[in-house]
């Protein structure tokens, strides 16, 4: 039996990642659990799970949980991560958090040897050079979460890596795929919401309607599977039934595809590389289905290339993005800027950006909150 803790418990990925261990309870054992103000969530877990840690965002909750659970040992905060990242019994350390909070919590685990199941984007995305080299030193695993992601390394076992020649991502097209600029200048945060394939969070949904998300996962497969920016393809496919594909150097594709569940990829990533029945999901009828693919289109959704290229950059850029790109979007979910002034925002502070090649994790930190402070 593997422990397992698991960093973001009462979000969407976390909630999910509880539902396939409670089928695989003869596998797994929840050690420990961390959130950040679902209380009453929280407490519905550590009810059910029984953890041995608990982590909270806010020192006052952790102080009054410990008045209940008096054999649960409690932290909170940033340190409570980190002490989470070290305890070592654990194995696995599922990272469903979003922003930046768990970044240094991931390289800790990976000093410590631990496995990470990896669902946050930020990691990879902001220090992906620094993280990969430190999980190549420490011999450790890092397994995406993320479903496209996923896809690609059910396709791309060790074996067949050297013989990959492009890997492509599959993008829904998101809330506003058949719409014009002119129209998508109009449409509100409840619309951009209204994904027609997947749940998920609000951020990640309305990075779904911008494209950036696909540009994101570019630089995440990136350092993922060391292939170069240009052999990573993003295509368009609306019916989100092939997660994604690898071409290799013969010619021939090798595509995963299911249903719209994240149950699957989050199963695979705990289980690898072992597939075990576990949580039941719907197969999708293979009969009488329609798969289209199309190129995306870079003139309406600008924010694709442009996540690319500082991608491509490297250093600083693709922190200065992503900061840009969380507060321009809660901006416009709460109604304060319209759907194209996110990119407005974010090219605008890439085009007064001064690079700053190999940073340190600090100077990555330092020019996110830069950032973030200066558009909030």
């Amino acid at each position: 039996m593997k422990n397992i803790i698991i960093l973001g418990s009462t979000g969407s990925i976390g909630t999910q990642t509880l539902e396939v261990i409670e089928k695989l309870k003869d596998k797994f054992n929840i050690l420990g659990l961390a959130c950040g103000s679902n209380i009453e969530l929280i407490k519905k877990q550590i009810e059910k799970f029984q953890p041995k840690y608990v982590s909270l965002a806010n020192e006052k909750d952790a102080l009054e949980l410990q008045k209940t659970y008096k054999d649960i040992f409690f932290f909170h905060g940033k340190e409570g991560l980190l002490e989470l990242s070290k305890i070592k019994e654990n194995n696995i350390l599922v990272v469903a958090t979003s922003g930046i909070v768990s970044v240094k919590a991931v390289l800790s685990a990976i000093e410590n040897k631990k496995t990470i199941a990896l669902a946050n984007k930020e990691t990879l995305v902001m220090a992906g050079n620094i993280v990969m080299k430190k999980a190549q030193e420490n011999n450790v695993s890092i397994l995406p979460i993320d479903s496209e992601h996923s896809a690609i390394l059910q396709c791309l076992n060790k074996a067949d890596n050297p013989y990959a020649k492009n890997l492509w991502i599959t993008a829904s097209g998101g809330a506003f795929k058949n719409n014009t600029r002119e129209e998508m200048a109009n449409f509100s945060a409840k619309e951009a919401l209204n994904h027609p394939r997947w749940a998920m969070g609000k951020k990640i949904t309305i990075d779904c309607a911008t494209l950036v998300n696909k540009g994101l996962e570019v630089i995440e497969a990136h350092h993922l599977y060391n292939l170069n920016y240009e052999n990573i393809k993003v295509v368009i496919h609306p019916q989100s039934i092939v997660h994604s594909l690898v071409e290799f150097v013969d010619g021939s594709f090798l595509a995963q595809m299911g249903v719209p569940s994240m149950h699957i990829p989050i199963q695979y990533a705990l289980t690898y590389p072992e597939r075990l029945e576990g949580i039941k999901t719907n197969s999708f009828n293979i009969f009488n289905q329609n798969l289209e693919f199309f190129e995306p289109d870079h003139k309406r959704f600008p924010l694709l290339n442009l996540t690319i290229e500082c991608g491509k950059k490297g250093g600083i850029m693709p922190a200065i993005l992503n900061a840009a790109n969380e507060i321009a979007v809660y901006k416009f979910i709460k109604g304060k800027i319209k759907f194209l002034d996110i990119e407005k925002i974010i090219f605008n502070e890439i085009e007064k950006a001064e690079n700053v090649i190999n940073p340190t994790i600090e100077e990555i930190f330092a020019i996110d909150k830069e950032i973030r402070e200066k558009l909030s």
